[in-house]
């Protein structure tokens, strides 16, 4: 039975992923989260990774960027696998979760539901087939609590993208920045933030007469909640290297 720490378990990732993990024969053994109160949870939960005394195979982290060296430390030091969901980490903390992944299994992914990973994967075909004669923009909605933007999921759309076109892509963030036309070599992001919006993304693809577009929505957080478990009962049979979505759906 594989055995699970929920890193942010406090938050509102926390229940999902509690409810998810009850659907499985895996099993929730504590979390960790500095702003919960321990007496809300049927299972331990710490301040800190560091103090965690349960046995753990596999955190699911839904936490933020500025936890990374925590959740590093207590993974290297018990050789615990990890899959990371929370996105916005700067260049020197993905440096520090590539350097990890040397030693133990890691699972990174921006976003964990089905459907945003099959929009990706249409993305993708849609600009091989339709080429520079199409311009593309990506929209990405998300509730008002939301810190980064954009979202991790529209940078991982607008990278799959990119790589179809020869020499790649320039990211055009909002326009606001800028008073010229279009260039043929641009994909335009656009971040939206407001209500309880739990994600949105459409892609764009505009050309002469005719718009084409890729649309997910979310509409519980539950989605999420599912994909990192499977990751976590994935990535518990790996061995030491950085494991995504590519490689789960894969499997399946």
């Amino acid at each position: 039975m594989t055995k699970i720490m929920i890193y942010g378990i406090g938050g509102k990732m926390g229940a999902n992923v509690i409810g998810a993990i009850g659907a499985t024969d895996a099993t929730l053994v504590c979390g960790v989260d500095k702003f919960a109160s321990p007496s809300d949870f049927k299972v331990p939960v710490y301040k800190c990774a560091k103090y965690v005394q349960e046995d753990v195979d596999v955190i699911i982290d839904f936490s933020r960027p500025d936890a990374i060296d925590d959740i590093l430390g207590y993974a290297l030091s018990r050789k615990c696998a990890l899959v990371i969901a929370t996105t916005g980490y700067s260049a020197e903390q993905l440096a520090k979760i590539e350097d990890a992944s040397k030693t133990i299994p890691v699972f990174m992914a921006s976003n964990f539901s089905l459907g945003i990973n099959l929009l990706i994967m249409l993305a993708r075909k849609a600009a091989k087939i339709l080429g520079v004669n199409y311009d593309v923009e990506i929209i990405e909605q998300h509730h008002n609590t939301k810190v980064d933007a954009p979202s991790g999921t529209a940078a991982t759309i607008a990278d799959a993208i990119s790589k179809e076109y020869e020499g790649g892509k320039v990211y055009e963030y909002g326009r606001h920045e800028t008073n010229k036309r279009r260039d043929v070599s641009e994909i335009g992001i656009h971040s939206v933030r407001g209500g309880t919006v739990v994600g949105k993304h459409d892609v764009m693809f505009m050309g002469k007469d005719e718009v084409i577009t890729i649309a997910h929505e979310a509409s519980s957080r539950m989605v999420f909640a599912v994909g990192a478990v499977r990751a976590a009962l994935f990535v518990a049979g790996c061995g030491a290297g950085m494991w995504g979505m590519d490689d789960l759906l894969a499997q399946d």
